[in-house]
């Protein structure tokens, strides 16, 4: 799990998880969203290899309100 301020946190998260993948574990990413219709290039690239993605929205129209 990568958390904190700042940026890296995907990339890092995304270079072990080609690694992992190339040496043939099951990996899979979780990731927090602003916006439930992002789809950024990173998504992408995990669909094009197979690796599955879930995304939640953490505001916007697609989280979920208060208590839930």
């Amino acid at each position: 799990m990568n958390t904190g301020n700042g940026k890296g946190k995907t990339t890092a998260a995304l270079g072990l998880m080609m690694r992992a993948h190339g040496r043939g574990l099951r990996v899979r990413m979780f990731q927090f969203l602003k916006h439930d219709t992002a789809k950024f290039g990173e998504h992408r690239t995990l669909d094009a290899l197979g690796i599955p993605c879930e995304a939640w929205a953490t505001a916007g129209p697609g989280a979920p309100g208060p208590g839930k």
